[in-house]
């Protein structure tokens, strides 16, 4: 449904998509960590570790910002546009 000049369907499926690519990201960040872990290099272990976190948290907005624009677009949707013919 477009709405305001947005097509919702198609905005949700975006941020859907980033989410995903992010997901990608944190399991080889994941991965990369326990790499790093059995090797013993404390350092870089902690790097992984707090980049995994903020990957958590990307992930997190994004599924944020997909409930709002859902909301926003309804809430858009709702209000009442008045057209007239001059």
């Amino acid at each position: 449904m477009c709405t305001n000049g947005v097509n919702a369907g198609q905005l949700k499926a975006s941020i859907e998509q980033i989410d995903e690519a992010v997901a990608l990201t944190r399991r080889w960040t994941h991965r990369g960590f326990h790499l790093a872990e059995s090797g013993g290099l404390v350092k870089t272990t902690a790097k992984l570790k707090e980049a995994q976190s903020l990957l958590d948290d990307v992930r997190a907005l994004l599924e944020e910002a997909c409930e709002l624009a859902e909301n926003e677009v309804a809430s858009v949707s709702s209000d009442s546009v008045t057209v007239s013919l001059a």
